[in-house]
């Protein structure tokens, strides 16, 4: 059994995948607690493998995210090559903290260990996109040790407009200075679409 947050349909609203219409499965529960996190964990639904795909089959899209809390703490092999023995492409958001599953087809690392006091505690070194929260304060500069195809900074959402503005700005000027990185925005918010 897995403890379900939610399944949506909506539109990837972050990194290299913008835009791109997505079956999400939200897990419950994390090993980090980060002071800007948008999920809720005390309500979950406890679901086997076999009634997550009945509920995805009902969504066009081909294309499934795994996401969190923290998806590695749940999902396995097993899982991921059930998903894909029923047609699925997955990708998976994950704080690094754990090993990935093996047959992810799309990973994103985003690394939360400086926001929740866990230092040291990343243990993926390789994914398809980094994708880094940008709150002004964190330094950056060292990708956290993780090689990528590509990186993304991504402005912290503190929920205060001018702080957020602020934010934005120290970004851009951020990836202007260093242009490996590219601006992710959470366009979900930005459009009012979750």
């Amino acid at each position: 059994m897995k403890r379900i947050n939610e399944i949506f349909y909506s539109l990837q609203g972050e990194g290299r995948n913008t835009g791109r219409a997505a079956i999400f499965i939200r897990f419950a529960g994390c090993n980090l607690r980060c002071p800007f996190c948008d999920t809720e964990f005390s309500e979950y639904n406890e679901m086997n493998d076999t009634d997550i795909i009945a509920a995805i089959s009902a969504y066009p899209s081909r294309f499934v995210v795994l996401t969190g809390g923290e998806p590695t703490l749940q999902a396995d092999n097993a899982f991921i090559a059930l998903l894909h023995a029923n047609g699925y492409e997955v990708a998976m958001e994950t704080n690094g903290t754990h090993p990935v599953p093996a047959g992810v087809d799309w990973i994103t690392v985003s690394p939360k260990e400086s926001f929740a006091g866990k230092a040291g505690t990343t243990v993926v070194r390789r994914c398809n996109e980094l994708k880094c929260i940008f709150d002004g304060h964190t330094t950056i500069a060292n990708d956290y040790g993780i090689e990528a195809d590509y990186y993304f900074l991504q402005p912290c959402d503190t929920g205060c407009p001018e702080r957020n503005s602020l934010i934005t700005q120290a970004c851009i000027e951020y990836i202007l200075r260093n242009p490996k990185w590219r601006l992710s925005l959470q366009t979900h918010k930005l459009t009012g679409f979750k």
